[in-house]
């Protein structure tokens, strides 16, 4: 019972950040359309990142998230199925048109084989899960 209990304040504790970064700084609408625009490589994120104040702090907020998000589910203090119920579509959209695109022309362009890496975990494992149980596909 400890377990869940503490799995559930974790939960609400990063439903709680995403949804302040969301609220303060993007909208819902703005996120949206920000995560279902896919990059064509480093070179477009980089760009956009450097140009578009709001879109830098999704990303940068984003990728702290998913890497918090990724070391938790990793390490089993987080369920994988709750990841899936709350942010599947939304990690999915963020791992498919930003994260793929760019990770391995930023691992060589920042010389970092971690980058990301607990970010790439945690929408792998989301992606694997949702394949298993179909009745959360998005």
């Amino acid at each position: 019972m400890q377990l869940e209990t503490r799995q559930v304040q974790l939960f609400m504790q990063m439903h709680q950040q995403l949804n302040s970064i969301i609220i303060e700084h993007v909208g819902d609408t703005e996120w949206i359309t920000m995560l279902s625009t896919k990059m064509s490589g480093l070179d477009e994120y980089l760009q956009k990142r450097e140009s578009d104040p709001k879109f830098k702090l999704l990303m940068d907020s984003s990728f702290s998230f998913y890497e918090a998000l990724g070391v938790l589910v990793k390490e089993g203090y987080l369920s994988i199925r709750l990841v899936a119920l709350m942010w599947a579509g939304s990690t999915r959209m963020f791992y498919e048109n930003i994260v793929e695109p760019i990770i391995e022309e930023g691992i060589v362009y920042w010389s970092y084989p971690r980058l990301w890496s607990e970010t790439v975990y945690v929408c792998r494992e989301l992606i694997k899960y949702v394949e298993e149980h179909p009745e959360l596909k998005t």
